[in-house]
């Protein structure tokens, strides 16, 4: 009698499991549409908007005006489904970032690469060791050492949102020029950096040691010197193997292809402890390009991954971020968070566009660009919170910082672009910076 009953109970559940998660992919969805179309008419990147709503509906917001409302929308046997929905839609636009990325642009280029996105990554992440270093006391979690906390927070401080800032550059229409290519690369190359630290950092909190990182670091190499020197070849053969007279416009074998290679690639990486992002980012850059059915496909698995599966992760943090648990003091810290962060990242990647000859307003440029940290700087934090290395507070802290450095990055470049082409003598926008 009690087996009929229980079988009938757990169907019910899941009934209930599923009316949940559909009912919530709704709510954030919609919301978060409603928040990026409000950016967008105030100026703002969309992604803003998307970060934001996050925050409204967690507890810093929802939770704190109306809890049984948060609780019947976002109840805790729905969020491990939102959450794999979330983590599985950041994956495929970290593949689209790669796919799109356009690497002839960047002849003649490798010199500012390296040294602004070496700038990018140090000088931050020495000054975010100094500040970690004065708020161990107060923010480390019982338990975490010194020496995790402070590689941890210097991570952090250091990284630049390589996805995001390709979504800004779509919207300031910078995509695609001179000058959009090489703040993408110098951001592909500090968030190798960092996703190497990072690296370091987990297995020092594990007990793996430096050395530990700098290994999972050598097998991120060997990944990549296998997709570019093995799986690229082979994707490039199949392509120019297509039946003469084949239809492009119906990629649905292709699609099936990509999205089933791009979770491969991610969970080869995942399981060599580096993030899956870097994964399907790589897979997104050895893709061929010029193939009608992979830009096809691309567009296709983009209208969908981008407004239905990507605002899930971004109300994934905001369900963890709390502004009620700064303090007085708390808010101090944050705002000196706010102001290292900014003036190391953007002073050292100015400094170094300068140092490798681009004129004041090209570096001025980059600078602004690669303060943008978004998608790239959520997932790091999930990681140290997950991970123990920090707590609510100092997550909250550095969100709100990677909202504050995302928002005016669009704002900033608008500013430089105007003042560039107002300049007397100018004849180029910033669409050309970098031509010269």
């Amino acid at each position: 009698m009690l087996a009929p009953v229980s079988g009938t109970g757990r169907a019910g559940q899941a009934r209930a499991v599923v009316g949940g998660v559909l009912v919530a992919v709704a709510v954030v969805v919609l919301a978060c549409a409603a928040g990026g179309a409000l950016m967008r008419a105030l100026g703002q990147p969309a992604v803003v908007g998307e970060i934001g709503v996050g925050i409204l509906l967690g507890p810093s917001a929802l939770g704190r005006a109306w809890p049984e409302g948060q609780a019947w929308l976002l109840p805790g046997d729905v969020l491990p489904r939102l959450g794999t929905l979330g983590d599985l839609g950041l994956i495929l636009f970290m593949f689209l970032v790669g796919l799109e990325l356009e690497l002839g642009l960047l002849r003649g280029l490798g010199r500012t690469v390296l040294v602004v996105s070496q700038a990018g990554v140090w000088l931050p992440l020495a000054c975010g060791g100094l500040l970690a270093l004065g708020m161990y006391g107060t923010f480390a979690p019982e338990g975490v050492g010194r020496a995790e906390f402070v590689l941890f927070v210097a991570v952090a401080l250091s990284v630049t949102a390589f996805p995001v800032l390709a979504r800004i550059l779509t919207e300031e229409g910078l995509h695609g020029s001179p000058v959009g290519a090489l703040a993408l690369a110098c951001a592909a190359v500090v968030d190798v950096a960092a996703w190497s630290l990072l690296a370091v950092a987990v297995a020092v909190a594990g007990g793996g040691g430096a050395l530990g990182g700098a290994g999972r670091a050598a097998l991120a190499a060997v990944f990549v010197a296998v997709m570019w020197w093995g799986v690229r070849p082979l994707l490039a053969r199949a392509a120019r193997r297509r039946p003469p007279g084949r239809d492009d416009r119906a990629p649905g074998p292709v699609l099936v292809g990509l999205f089933g290679g791009t979770c491969l690639a991610a969970w080869a990486t995942d399981g060599l402890g580096v993030h899956a992002l870097f994964g399907a980012f790589v897979f997104g850059a050895v893709v061929p390009r010029g193939v009608e059915a992979v830009e096809r496909a691309g567009e296709r698995m983009r209208e969908f991954a981008v407004p239905v599966l990507l605002p899930l992760f971004f109300v994934g943090s905001g369900l963890r971020t709390d502004v009620g648990t700064l303090s007085g003091s708390g808010w101090l810290w944050a705002g000196a968070i706010l102001v290292v962060a900014v003036a190391s990242k953007g002073g050292g990647a100015t400094v170094g566009a300068l140092l490798s000859g681009r004129d004041r307003r090209e570096a001025v440029l980059l600078g602004a660009l690669m303060n943008c940290r978004g998608v790239t700087e959520l997932v790091v934090l999930n990681v140290g919170l997950g991970l123990g290395l920090i707590g609510v507070e100092l997550f909250t802290a550095l969100v709100l910082m990677a909202l504050v450095t995302t928002g005016v990055t669009g704002p900033v470049v608008r500013v430089l672009r105007r003042r560039g082409e107002a300049r007397p003598g100018a004849t180029m926008g910033a669409e050309d910076l970098g031509r010269r």
